[in-house]
């Protein structure tokens, strides 16, 4: 096997940072743990954070651009962002980003980014039934994950949980779906306003939840998650 590589690579700190992936220093942290200069643990104590992460999909991008056009589905992904970024901000998210048809938002708490992902649902049902909504509306679909990242990237959070999160809001759960992973469901599985139920999917090498509103499962109004004093949807 070759093992000489005999053409040129992008090497310098700040051409690679111009990429958009992550700062100038991180590159330089990077170098240096693999020169050896840098300890795993000294990477992990400089830019590691613990945090919930949030990912959230919609259903019916591509056929939508497809079937009605392109602008009709930027107007679905202007609506989710309109109703999803305040959802975030009154729940206290300390990032939100957008990308495409994907949302990110990051949360210090466990049941707060929950509550969000479950005030997600029932708002953009409201929402999409309101006269406010495109022709075409789109459903939401969540992963949440929660454990120790690296702080690094455009979300702030590189690292196991924000993969799992990732692949499960985005690749697996299904329109009005959360789905949690592993860790997420240790950190508020004794509430009880919801059941977490183990799903079984032979592609995805490690376990995740299905969380279901304990009065949607009855068949009955799910409590209003809205936090004291935001503002109820125009119509």
């Amino acid at each position: 096997m070759e093992r000489t590589f005999v053409h040129s690579l992008m090497q310098d700190p700040n051409e690679l940072a111009g990429l958009g992936e992550w700062s100038e220093d991180v590159y330089r942290a990077l170098e240096a743990y693999r020169a050896g200069r840098m300890s795993e643990e000294a990477f992990r104590a400089k830019y590691g954070t613990e945090v919930v992460i949030l990912c959230l999909d919609m259903t019916g991008f591509t056929q939508t651009a497809i079937r009605y056009g392109e602008l009709q589905s930027l107007l679905r992904i202007y609506d989710v962002q309109q109703v999803c970024g305040q959802i975030f901000k009154e729940f206290n998210a300390r990032l939100i980003r957008a990308f495409a048809d994907d949302l990110v938002a990051l949360f210090e708490d466990p049941h707060g980014a929950l509550d969000a992902a479950l005030e997600v649902h029932r708002r953009i049902g409201v929402f999409n039934r309101s006269e406010l909504a495109s022709a075409h509306p789109a459903e939401c679909c969540i992963g949440l994950g929660y454990g120790k990242v690296f702080a690094i990237g455009p979300n702030l959070a590189m690292g196991d949980e924000m993969n799992r999160a990732s692949k499960l809001g985005e690749d697996t759960a299904r329109a009005n779906e959360t789905l949690i992973t592993e860790k997420m469901c240790e950190a508020v599985n004794s509430r009880p306003d919801c059941l977490f139920l183990p799903q079984n999917k032979d592609d995805l090498p490690f376990p995740f939840y299905s969380v279901v509103p304990r009065a949607e499962r009855k068949g009955k109004n799910r409590r209003l998650l809205r936090p004291p004093g935001a503002a109820a949807l125009s119509r």
